[in-house]
């Protein structure tokens, strides 16, 4: 992993977890603003599953476990599109408020798999 992209995974994912759970709070259905925010972390999501396969190839290996930090990945890059569907079928404002509390599930899932990649020992 990458420490400073890590970061920013986790910066972007907690600004759209905010943003929607006020907008969904206010009143506010599933917008593009809102759902194209959850898609901006399904993206870095898939920009680090590319990065978590080849780093191992350039010397940066996990130091815990990597079935661990694999099946945290895998559902973390499955609840985005979980969330967005959810939001597509239910447009009231509490759709909205569950892509809000998606994004910051996965900005914690995120904090873990940088804790397995550089701080356990497997």
């Amino acid at each position: 992993m990458i420490e400073w992209f890590t970061w920013l995974q986790i910066a972007v994912a907690v600004a759209a977890g905010l943003l929607c759970i006020v907008l969904g709070l206010a009143g506010r259905v599933p917008s593009d603003l809102t759902l194209g925010s959850l898609a901006l972390v399904e993206v870095l999501l898939v920009v680090q599953l590319v990065v978590a396969l080849v780093a191992p190839a350039f010397g940066n290996t996990p130091s815990g476990s990597v079935l661990e930090f694999g099946v945290y990945l895998v559902s973390a890059l499955l609840i985005p599109p979980a969330a967005i569907f959810w939001a597509l079928v239910d447009r009231g404002r509490w759709s909205t408020v569950v892509c809000g509390v998606a994004a910051l599930a996965v900005a914690v899932m995120v904090y873990r798999m940088l804790q397995i990649w550089t701080v356990q020992q497997a």
